[in-house]
């Protein structure tokens, strides 16, 4: 489902931390971190700690390539991953919406891949999808 709104829509959809979130889910779907308010609250908390961290210290720039060695672009980059895991981290132990796949969400965030709000959204939304078809098969299975 999640690949035919990315492919109708243009839009990232699918993203890297998406796969260990649906791996989670699929395979160890009774784990304390596959609970579905773990796995859209972490994402929420790591999205949202990405895009503060990125805007609040690296805006504009984007983790593409490797900045150069001892560059200022670098120096920014890095610091805006490490505030928005320690911020997701903390954000998630102090809730208990602890989810390890939303620190990768706060990677992609943070280092400008997906930073823009619109990005944000979708990320969001295409948690809440996984969650909802993986609830869905899950009650499914259980009235057959």
């Amino acid at each position: 489902m999640l690949g035919a709104l990315a492919w109708v829509s243009g839009r990232p959809f699918l993203f890297p931390s998406l796969g260990p979130t649906a791996y989670a889910v699929a395979t160890v779907p009774d784990a304390e971190t596959s609970r579905p308010d773990r796995v859209l609250g972490g994402h929420v908390i790591g999205v949202v700690a990405g895009f503060g961290a990125y805007h609040l210290l690296a805006a504009g720039l984007v983790a593409t390539t490797p900045p150069p060695p001892l560059s200022v672009a670098g120096a920014w980059l890095a610091a805006s991953a490490v505030v928005a895991v320690a911020a997701t981290t903390t954000g998630m132990l102090a809730t208990d919406l602890r989810h390890p796949p939303a620190c990768a969400t706060t990677l992609i965030v943070a280092l400008g891949l997906l930073s823009g709000v619109t990005d944000a959204v979708v990320i969001v939304v295409a948690v809440a999808v996984l969650v909802a078809v993986h609830a869905g098969r899950r009650w499914l299975r259980g009235h057959h």
